[in-house]
């Protein structure tokens, strides 16, 4: 059946195009007109704004986080190290109570380097706190941990993951500095450069996982298409902007995850009754948790970087790295914080609308991801609406009113306390 949406506002990705009707139909989006036409059901949203579903460009998610991010109108989650490659996700592809997902499978990264000092020494993700959830099995792929000491092994692991099915390319760019862990086994320049180039022979997008100035240096040298972090080390310099700018890398800035390496929690965002009715006890403690791991960085320094960036137009992308509900990854819960990043966005000088353009269509045309991001004839029916205002007052996106994923509506926008399933 075809629906029309009668929102005040419609938010296309890029402008708002004021009160439009928004027609869905078989999972696309048929028309944008300024009637009514006859014969469609109607949902009559007055004081509300559509807009295209959001899109976190960085996550680490399971089927509980995909589910849990639909809530908060995040209707694709790219991740950036985890299970859910292409070959892995029929079922998600087809459970439209889920955020569709992308994934790059396992980044890049040499023998005991980044990420594992973040764990616990005891901690076993085959027990059930892993990428896969509570009691699920975890998929552990040969080719999976990606650790590379030389360029050759680099060109061939980069092989091996396309053919495995990551959609994308991710590599670590880490010496352990922010982690509180210098001097971590680190790709070298090589490495990196062989690692970029082969994936750039197969087409396919390159990201680098960088928090400090100099593996920014290290990525952008190696040709990277994008920066998986914003660097958190040292406030930037116009050196930098300017190498960012010049060679066309997109940035991921993940703020609210520099915020939580900081110590800052997300205990705000868990008060706004907005979020804390869609959070269970795990994820409520988890959010107001933090890394923690470099309380001498400066947020202000993180948010002068990103306006920078912007004046010197670089595009910027809305991701958190939010993974699971466990304290010592904590100030994240899977769609709250894309919510939380869209206001980082605005703190630091960008306007709404430029911020929403980051979490949906800027997001889209630097992934490649064609069928999303906008709201015009022929996409997919991806769409949040919500009441408010966004386009003016940021924090707006937080009145959620209803998701669709292909077209179809969400049908328990309620708090996972009253009976939500996260698995």
């Amino acid at each position: 059946m075809r629906t029309a949406i009668v929102a005040d506002r419609v938010f296309d990705g890029t402008k708002n195009l004021g009160r439009k009707v928004v027609v869905i139909a078989d999972g696309l989006i048929d028309a944008v007109t300024d009637r009514v036409p006859e014969g469609v059901g109607i949902v009559e949203a007055p004081g509300t704004t559509l807009l295209p579903g959001l899109i976190d460009a960085h996550v680490h998610t399971d089927v509980s986080g995909l589910r849990m991010a639909l809530q908060f109108g995040v209707t694709t989650e790219l991740e950036m190290q985890g299970v859910n490659t292409a070959r892995d996700r029929d079922h998600i592809m087809q459970d439209d109570s889920l955020a569709d997902v992308r994934s790059a499978g396992f980044g890049l990264t040499p023998p005991g380097g980044h990420p594992e000092e973040l764990f616990p020494k005891d901690f076993n993700p085959q027990r059930g706190k892993g990428p896969g959830g509570p009691g699920a099995r975890v998929r552990v792929d040969p080719i999976v941990r990606a650790k590379v000491t030389s360029p050759q092994e680099a060109v061939s692991v980069v092989q091996k993951l396309a053919g495995a099915g990551s959609d994308y390319i991710k590599f670590m760019v880490d010496d352990g500095t922010v982690e509180g862990h210098p001097g971590l086994p680190m790709l070298d320049q090589a490495t990196l450069n062989a690692g970029v180039a082969e994936a750039r022979r197969l087409g396919m997008t390159t990201i680098a996982h960088a928090l400090t100035l100099d593996a920014t240096r290290m990525s952008i040298e190696a040709g990277i298409d994008g920066l998986a972090h914003l660097f958190m080390d040292r406030p930037h310099t116009p050196e930098i902007v300017d190498a960012i700018a010049q060679s066309d890398t997109f940035v991921v800035a993940c703020v609210v995850l520099n915020a939580s390496m900081m110590g800052i929690t997300g205990a705000a965002l868990a008060d706004d009754p907005r979020v804390s009715s869609k959070l269970s006890k795990e994820w409520d403690e988890t959010l107001r948790s933090s890394f923690n791991h470099f309380p001498q960085g400066r947020l202000q320094d993180v948010l002068n970087t990103v306006r920078a960036l912007d004046e010197a137009g670089v595009d910027l992308l809305i991701g958190t790295d939010v993974s699971q509900p466990l304290p010592f990854l904590g100030g994240l819960a899977h769609g709250a914080s894309v919510h939380q990043e869209l206001q980082h966005f605005v703190d630091a000088g960008l306007t709404p609308i430029k911020a929403l353009s980051a979490a949906t269509a800027v997001t889209a045309r630097r992934f490649g991801l064609t069928d999303r991001g906008s709201i015009e004839v022929g996409q997919r029916a991806d769409l949040l609406l919500v009441d408010g205002d966004p386009t003016s007052t940021i924090s707006d996106t937080l009145n959620v009113r209803d998701v669709w994923r292909r077209g179809t509506r969400a049908e328990h926008l309620v708090s996972v306390n009253e009976g939500l399933p996260l698995s």
